[in-house]
């Protein structure tokens, strides 16, 4: 048997996604060889005289523990840039500082609610417009983007009703009319969708959902491999300071460690859990990627490397969704998502409960729909509970 190919050693991210996870940003600290890297606690650096210094002046400008997050999220990704954020929301909200009054932007119908209210309640208020569409439709992408927009900012899968948008496609039409593109690639993490590698400009990640992947964070990640956006969007993490302490980022940081593996387990028990409600009678309707009933589940095989760990179902009402929700025993209702824990959430009270009714009903969000977020545990133990809770419907 021949020996395996070696590998050369290179620059912080290459190699596989796996060996990526595990090593970029993460290497053995120069000081010390610490193999887990040092937290950097410290919100000023002492300097040599005056205009002289170790390249570290304040920390919300520099911070050596949040550039080792920004290199392990930009490797993950495949992007020359990372930047790390108090939040995910924070991220997005820095993003669109990069536009100005009078500028257009078209986005997903269903985004999350918090990047919703964002746009629809902030940034109408400096001047900025926008127009919802679904984006999993190319005529509307199209027909959106023909007036001129300066964003087209998507969620592939959206959330929560799952419809995938063409990247390559969306990439297209952007170019044609000189406008930025950008995913919120927070719902399939690097592991399982690299929208850069379709030629959007910038992806975006709340570091509090898979990446971190431990529930006990908060945070959010820029990537990009434009330079110009780069420079702007640093100059703006400095200026507006939502920038992560380096407590939060080792804590992210040790978590992206373990992304591959993790995935790999959300997407196999997201998988069989969507298959086994697809054949369940209290089921209305159900939304997941990975089913061939899917709408977009050819677009999904193709431009995604897995169908994730998130399942969004309808019950038929309200009082439905409560039945099954409190009969959980193994899923735990709450905010959020990603973590190795499964949560469910009730989208109408809780992530887009700030969306006035009639627009959530407009976009299919009823107050019947359920939310999943798979997480690792045994997968018959995850079907129990869900076929437990059924049954009190």
């Amino acid at each position: 048997m021949s020996a395996p190919p070696r590998r050369e050693k290179g620059a912080a991210g290459a190699g596989g996604f796996a060996t990526r996870s595990i090593h970029a940003g993460a290497e053995p600290d120069e000081a010390t060889g610490a193999v887990s890297p040092p937290v950097y606690q410290t919100s000023t650096y002492a300097q040599e005289e005056i205009g002289r210094h170790k390249g570290y002046e304040y920390a919300r400008t520099q911070n050596p523990t949040r550039e080792r997050l920004e290199r392990s999220v930009a490797a993950l990704e495949g992007a020359k840039h990372g930047l790390a954020f108090g939040s995910g929301m924070a991220a997005i909200h820095t993003i669109m500082a990069l536009f100005q009054a009078g500028d257009r932007a078209v986005c997903s119908s269903d985004l999350y609610g918090g990047t919703f209210r964002l746009f629809d309640k902030v940034m109408t208020r400096f001047g900025m417009s926008f127009a919802w569409i679904d984006s999993s439709n190319p005529r509307e992408v199209e027909e959106a983007m023909a007036p001129g927009a300066k964003l087209l900012f998507l969620e592939t899968p959206s959330n929560p009703l799952m419809r995938i948008t063409d990247l390559a496609h969306a990439v297209r039409v952007a170019r044609e009319k000189g406008a930025v593109t950008v995913v919120d690639n927070t719902f399939l993490s690097p592991a399982l969708q690299r929208p850069l590698e379709f030629g959007i400009d910038v992806v975006v990640h709340s570091t509090t959902k898979y990446l971190n992947g431990h529930s006990d964070v908060v945070g959010g990640a820029v990537a990009t491999s434009r330079d110009d956006l780069a420079e702007r969007l640093r100059f703006l993490q400095n200026a507006a300071g939502a920038v992560p302490g380096p407590w939060d980022c080792w804590l992210t940081l040790r978590g992206i460690r373990t992304l591959a593996l993790r995935m790999e387990r959300h997407d196999q028990n997201g998988r069989a859990l969507a298959e086994w409600l697809s054949r369940h009678p209290k089921i209305k309707k159900l939304y997941y990627p990975g089913l061939a009933t899917h709408p977009q589940h050819e677009l999904a095989r193709r431009q995604m490397k897995g169908f994730g760990g998130m399942i969004s179902f309808d019950l038929g009402s309200l009082e439905a969704a409560n039945r099954f929700a409190r009969s959980l025993e193994v899923f735990t209702l709450a905010e959020s998502l990603g973590g190795i824990e499964s949560l469910c959430c009730h989208p109408a009270t809780m992530t887009h409960a700030s969306m006035p009714r009639e627009d959530r009903e407009a976009r299919g969000l009823t107050d019947g729909l359920i939310r999943l977020s798979v997480g690792c545990e045994d997968l018959a133990d995850l079907v129990a509970d869900v076929e437990g809770a059924l049954e009190q419907v």
